[in-house]
């Protein structure tokens, strides 16, 4: 399973809410992070989120049983270890 821990601040509830848009992944909170959660590869596009890229390379809190396999200026990609 591959899941995505970052920071539920309003900088960056569009890499939530674009990676959300994916029937195959779930969006929840624990404690102050949203976890992002799939059971393939979680693939979000940073122009879908209108992120800069400041915000954009400093979005992720966290990893648990995943890796980024692809983090560029257009598409983060997290799969499972």
């Amino acid at each position: 399973m591959t899941t995505l821990f970052i920071l539920d601040v309003p900088e960056n509830t569009a890499v939530a809410e674009v990676a959300g848009r994916n029937p195959a992944v779930t969006v929840d909170h624990v404690g102050p992070y949203f976890r992002i959660v799939s059971d393939s590869a979680i693939v979000i596009d940073r122009r879908a989120t209108g992120c800069r890229h400041a915000v954009w390379y400093s979005s992720v809190a966290g990893l648990a049983g995943s890796r980024i396999t692809q983090w560029d200026k257009d598409v983060m990609r997290v799969e499972p270890q």
